[in-house]
């Protein structure tokens, strides 16, 4: 594992978030009304609605992001979302650390419970998420087309 710097989002980021997750997104998918809404107006729909964004700094420059946003299902606080790390840095870790960022912010915030939505196609992803204690649920309707699979974490 490599040393990464995890930090909070601030406006220098907003590109780094945007093509880190287009860049995934465009690798397996397309991009969806709802990943234009989220990363191209990352304070409207998930900053000022009280979500977070952390930034996985590699070297001094952005590596990974993830976002938490404000859960619209009543049984969860917070959605884990738009998680992504830069091609060059996959398979050193960063994604590792900046799930476990993540969690203990929403911990941190007074989160009980954590879902998200993925693709088993992306099983890398997949593989993190359940070494950091998520468990598949029964899925729900989801903006996502993409979407067959659906995990939760109790914190």
């Amino acid at each position: 594992m490599v040393t990464v710097e995890i930090r909070d989002y601030e406006p220098q980021f907003r590109k780094a978030f945007r093509e880190l997750n287009e860049w995934w997104i465009h690798q397996y998918f397309e991009m969806e009304e709802k990943d234009y809404q989220i990363l191209h107006d990352p304070d409207t729909h998930i900053l000022n609605r009280g979500g977070h964004i952390l930034v996985a700094l590699f070297k001094g420059v952005p590596a990974g992001v993830c976002a938490l946003l404000p859960s619209d299902r009543d049984d969860f606080d917070f959605e884990l979302s738009k998680m992504g790390v830069a091609p060059d840095c996959q398979g050193l870790g960063i994604g590792m650390a900046l799930g476990r960022a993540v969690l203990k912010k929403a911990r941190d915030s007074g989160a009980k419970r954590v879902f998200l939505q993925s693709n088993t196609i992306l099983e890398p992803a997949i593989n993190l998420y359940r070494k950091l204690g998520f468990r598949e649920i029964p899925a729900v309707d989801s903006p996502y087309r993409r979407c067959n699979i659906q995990m939760e974490i109790a914190l």
